[in-house]
């Protein structure tokens, strides 16, 4: 385990100094967003260091919208919305340094009763997973790539103009314009350096197709760690645009140009810190190398509702628009939902298949499960693709609704031998949740189509 950037003895030292005075303790929740409550620092240290804090169960049983929602085993009227116990991972300790006098760390999740791990929270299900990739001898590392859109509207302006007419960073395609990204610079500097200084390793920034967007990347890391960075670094971009009267949105399909995407690279190693996937054979892989992406292959259709796990998420898959509709491998091929990349012991693969709203948690596990799949049943991953997989008729795609991956996630006995019947439940109740709401939703297209004309 890495050496927190913060550790314990120095936050002490920190709070007595006066230097941080606010002590945040975040739990990931299902949609992948940061939940929890600030502290006055010297409490945090006589109190929750020691004993951890206590926080409602609802956070895992409700909509994007903070509602209460049925269906839910966990949580509910009957059983009257309990506590949960929030145990700080001192390991995550940081400072925050784009909020004065703070430092953060994540939670995890236990029962108050001692019952133990609540299995459906985000970071257990990873946890688990990998416990089941080490009984194989293997460890998992991941890299995210977040893609995002900037508006020079404000959170509240765009909220009060219902995200209608905002005014993009740039007015055209700066896929790796430099004159173009300079426009931005100033607030993507902020967000790498801060990052940086809360013990993030930012790599680079470039810009990309849609109007104002644009992509920062982090170095890859195990794979705990790369999630852990991952949500915060989404929660600290969106605080500091708030701060600089701008916005940044991760919305998987924002408008009808192209989505934002989050590409997951992924490998593995062996106990001797070996690359597992690196070989001699075809595409230059090793034999596990091949179950693994074999099974990444012949999971990605069960396991979609953790890469892509709402209604929007769909909206991404189409044809040339650089995100996968076929489930095919190729080396650096980016029509394939699956690329081979890298050189000699940094060869991965890249999950081209999740959009920027992806709980990083739940997808990583989701890969991590894939593998484990393949390497146990001894799957072959077929052919290559060399060409356009877009054109490749008898390739299996993408699931095309939520309501679709809905139905392969409950049906699928992977996923339940994966990740058990109490995930499967609680992440299957998540998305009809969400397809009530849009199913009862009335959208523009509706009203433009039908208000007067019909």
């Amino acid at each position: 385990m890495r050496k927190a950037p913060l550790t314990l003895e120095r936050l002490r030292v920190a709070v007595a100094d006066g230097e941080i005075d606010t002590v945040v303790l975040a739990l990931v929740d299902m949609q992948g967003r940061l939940q929890g409550k600030r502290f006055h620092a010297p409490y945090f240290l006589e109190h929750v260091v020691g004993h951890g804090s206590e926080g409602c169960n609802y956070l895992l049983a409700v909509d994007v919208e903070m509602n209460t929602v049925d269906g839910y085993a966990m949580s509910s009227w009957e059983r009257g919305y309990g506590d949960f116990a929030m145990r700080p991972d001192l390991a995550t300790l940081r400072r925050v340094p784009w909020q004065p006098g703070t430092a953060l760390l994540l939670a995890d999740l236990e029962w108050l009763d001692g019952a133990g791990p609540v299995v459906a929270s985000p970071r257990q299900i990873l946890r688990h997973q990998l416990d089941r990739l080490a009984g194989h001898g293997l460890t998992a590392y991941a890299g995210t790539e977040l893609e995002f859109v900037v508006y020079r509207d404000s959170y509240e302006d765009a909220w009060r103009r219902g995200y209608r007419e905002l005014t993009p960073a740039n007015q055209y395609n700066v896929d790796y314009s430099l004159l173009g990204t300079a426009r931005v610079e100033p607030l993507l500097r902020r967000i790498r350096t801060e990052m940086a200084g809360a013990g993030l390793s930012p790599e680079s920034a470039k810009g990309e197709c849609n109007l104002g967007q644009h992509e920062i990347a982090f170095r890859y890391d195990e794979a705990v760690t790369c999630a852990d960075h991952h949500v915060i670094y989404k929660n600290g971009a969106k605080e500091i645009a708030a701060q600089e009267g701008m916005s940044i949105t991760f919305m998987a399909k924002p408008n009808a140009r192209e989505g934002n995407s989050c590409h997951i690279h992924f490998s593995l190693r062996d106990v001797d810190g070996h690359p597992a996937l690196l070989g001699d054979g075809p595409g230059r892989l090793s034999v596990t190398g091949r179950q693994v992406l074999a099974g990444l292959l012949a999971t990605m259709r069960e396991f979609s509702l953790f890469f892509a796990p709402n209604v929007n998420s769909y909206k991404r898959y189409q044809p040339g628009s650089f995100a996968p509709t076929a489930l095919r491998w190729g080396t650096d091929n980016r029509t394939c939902a699956l690329r081979l990349v890298g050189h000699g012991p940094d060869v991965r693969v890249e999950n081209r298949v999740p959009g920027a709203d992806v709980n990083p948690y739940l997808a990583i596990a989701a890969l991590v499960a894939g593998a484990v799949h393949g390497i146990e049943q001894e799957l072959e991953p077929g052919e290559e693709c060399t060409g356009n997989a877009y054109d490749d008729a008898a390739a299996e795609r993408v699931p095309g609704t939520l309501r679709d991956a809905l139905a392969l996630w409950e049906s699928s006995t992977v996923a339940a031998e994966a990740f058990g019947a109490e995930v499967v439940a609680h992440y299957a109740n998540h998305a009809r949740v969400e397809l009530a709401a849009f199913d009862a939703a009335v959208t523009d297209w509706e009203l433009f189509r039908g208000f007067e004309r019909l």
